[in-house]
C-alpha cells in the first residue's frame, strides 16, 4: 500500500515535466490519477507511461484550463471517472518573462491567467466535490518568485502571479477548513525539466545564471517537488494546512 492509497486525484498539467512526474509518482502511491493537459498526444503518452507502471490513470484532453467552461468540464469529467475527488494538484501553468517597460500588455495578462487563473478555476469548481467526499486536499505549485525578485529571467508577470497563488493558498485553506479541506502551496525555485533542459541547451552562462540565487548551486529535480506534494496530499500531512513551502535550494534563504 502507498501513502495515497485509493485516493482520487486529478492533477493539471500532465503532458510532460513535473506533471508527468507527479503523474506517475501519484500512480506508484496507489492513486487513481486524472491528467489533463492542452497537448493530448502528450498527455496520452503520460497515461501509458502510468499504466505501463502498473498505475491507474486517466486522461482528458485537450484542455486549455484559462477558459473557465473547459476548467468546469475537467473537474465534471474527473469526478465521473472514478466516482469522486479527494486532491487537486494544480500543476498547470503559462507564463512570460520580460522586463519592464517593455513587458507588453499581452503578455501580463497571458502570465496572470495562465499562473493565476488556473489554479482559481479549478479550486472553484472542485469545491463542491471535495466538500461531498467530506474533505480533501488542493496543492497549489507556487513559486519562489511569489516571495522573492528574479533577476534572471525577469519576470514582474510571473512574481505578481505566484505571489498571487501563495495568498490565495491562505484564504483557501482558512474557509476550507470547516468542510475538511486542506490547501497547501509549494514555492519551488528553477526546477530542469525536459523541455527546459532543452530550451536552455548548451547556454552555460544562462545556466550559472539561473541557479546562482540558489545556496546548492543547481537546479532542482521535478521528483524533489513531487515527493513533498505526494506526502501532503497524504493522511500523514493531516495537520498542515495554510503554509507555503520552499523548495528552492535555499535560494529564499538570503
Amino acid at each position: 500500500m502507498g501513502i495515497l492509497d485509493k485516493k482520487i486525484v486529478l492533477i493539471t498539467g500532465t503532458g510532460g515535466g513535473m506533471g508527468r512526474v507527479a503523474a506517475l509518482t501519484f500512480a506508484r502511491e496507489g492513486a487513481k490519477v486524472i491528467g489533463c493537459d492542452i497537448n493530448p498526444e502528450a498527455n496520452n503518452e503520460t497515461v501509458e507511461l502510468v499504466k505501463s507502471a502498473g498505475g491507474e490513470m486517466t486522461g482528458i484532453a485537450p484542455s486549455n484550463l484559462t477558459d473557465p467552461e473547459q476548467a468546469k468540464q475537467v473537474v465534471e469529467e474527473a469526478v465521473k471517472a472514478y466516482g469522486g475527488l479527494d486532491v487537486l494538484y494544480n500543476n498547470a501553468a503559462m507564463q512570460r518573462f520580460g522586463p519592464m517597460p517593455d513587458f507588453s500588455i499581452e503578455d501580463w495578462r497571458t502570465t496572470i491567467s495562465g499562473e493565476l487563473d488556473i489554479p482559481f478555476f479549478m479550486s472553484k469548481y472542485a469545491w463542491p466535490h471535495l466538500v461531498n467526499r467530506g474533505g480533501g486536499v488542493i496543492i497549489n505549485i507556487a513559486s519562489v518568485a511569489g516571495m522573492i525578485a528574479g533577476e534572471t529571467p525577469p519576470m514582474v508577470a510571473h512574481c505578481a502571479a505566484k505571489a498571487g497563488v501563495i495568498g490565495m493558498t491562505r484564504q483557501l485553506a482558512l474557509e476550507g477548513a470547516p468542510h475538511g479541506i486542506r490547501a497547501v502551496a509549494i514555492s519551488s525555485g528553477p526546477v530542469l525539466t525536459p523541455a527546459s533542459d532543452r530550451d536552455l541547451g548548451d547556454n552555460q552562462a544562462a545556466r550559472a545564471a539561473i541557479t546562482s540565487k540558489t545556496l546548492l548551486k543547481r537546479f532542482g529535480k521535478p521528483e524533489e517537488i513531487v515527493e513533498l506534494a505526494a506526502f501532503l496530499s497524504s493522511d500523514r500531512a493531516a495537520y498542515i494546512t495554510g503554509v507555503n513551502y520552499a523548495v528552492d535550494g535555499g535560494a529564499s534563504a538570503w
